[in-house]
């Protein structure tokens, strides 16, 4: 069962439509809850390996918060993993 914070940014991730402006700080955190190893790539890049996937994402720069793409991407990695937002 994930913390009531990582809920909300689960249920941000798979929100109809996909909107911007999530922390990515709230996206590694979420990663970390759901057992995800991170390493740091080169860049802006971080490594997330989580069950049997592997995947690059960027860290949005210089802003924090994340745009509508990367959460798509984010999303599509989760639904690879199996993940919905309302089995968690």
């Amino acid at each position: 069962m994930l913390k009531k914070k990582h809920q909300k940014t689960l249920n941000a991730i798979f929100a109809r439509p996909i909107q911007a402006g999530l922390p990515w700080a709230d996206i590694e955190s979420l990663f970390k809850a759901l057992g995800a190893e991170l390493s740091e790539g080169a860049g802006s890049r971080i490594r997330v390996a989580l069950g049997h996937r592997k995947a690059v994402f960027h860290r949005p720069h210089p802003r924090k918060e994340t745009d509508k793409g990367a959460l798509a991407s984010v999303r599509r990695f989760l639904i690879e993993l199996g993940i919905r937002h309302d089995e968690i």
